[in-house]
């Protein structure tokens, strides 16, 4: 977690110093990049970006039951994605994007046994996905400061887990698996930063996405029966060149 702020901090504080300089070295001479940029109906480009996947995890109240198990929760593992997109002008302050694209990353449940000498052991339940993403979003900007303008963003996200393990079979009937369906609906919320360059507009955005749906298959194991919703998070931050 601390690794994880650290680096958010730094992106953070990098958008910010190069937004604030080239606004002040554009606003003393120059005439400003792409004026009529923000007058096309249509305008596409493409999406890089770092990801981490993780669960919002809500486990039985009671875990008594399961004898030793002791603790369960969940572990964000790093990943990128890649989009296309595809962005409409609906006014001077609003747009409407569609950025169809894929996502990777792995995510892990972590289930902490404590046997009767009291020494414990951590089993991880690693479940790797690749998510064809369709997401539907608003975008909020500010007025445009010389080659800078900065923009919030929500919407709704459909995802298609492309390697569901739902319905497969385990290759080791020893080995216990995990399985989440594969279809999942997200509200998504960021901000970002549009840099107005010469030949095109560079973005680097950082947006949350919630699940809303309950990705958990329930089975009779105490891995799935112990854990009573997992529903999906991720943290992405995306660099964008239309």
């Amino acid at each position: 977690m601390k690794s994880f702020k650290s680096i958010i901090a730094a992106i953070s504080l990098i958008i910010f110093t190069f937004g604030i300089t080239e606004a002040d070295a554009q606003s003393s001479f120059g005439v400003p990049n792409l004026m009529k940029y923000d007058n096309q109906r249509f305008h596409f480009g493409f999406l890089l970006g770092y990801n981490q996947f993780d669960f919002t995890i809500r486990s039985k109240a009671d875990l008594s039951e399961y004898d030793s198990l002791m603790v369960v929760n969940t572990a964000a593992m790093s990943g990128f994605n890649l989009g296309i997109v595809t962005n409409l002008r609906l006014g001077k302050f609003f747009d409407l994007r569609l950025i169809p694209g894929l996502s990777f990353g792995d995510r892990v449940v972590n289930y902490t046994i404590l046997y009767p000498d009291q020494s414990r052991l951590v089993t991880k339940k690693n479940i790797e996905s690749v998510y064809l993403d369709i997401p539907l979003l608003l975008k909020f900007k500010s007025s445009r400061m010389h080659n800078v303008r900065a923009y919030v963003i929500g919407g709704a996200q459909y995802s298609l887990d492309l390697i569901s393990a739902a319905k497969k079979k385990n290759a080791n009937p020893r080995e216990i698996m995990l399985k989440l369906y594969p279809h999942d609906v997200q509200a998504q919320v960021g901000v970002g930063i549009d840099i107005y360059c010469t030949y095109f507009k560079f973005t680097t955005e950082f947006k949350m996405s919630f699940g809303l749906v309950n990705l958990l298959v329930a089975e009779d194991n105490v891995y799935a029966s112990s854990v009573q919703s997992l529903k999906s998070k991720m943290m992405q931050i995306s660099f964008i060149f239309e």
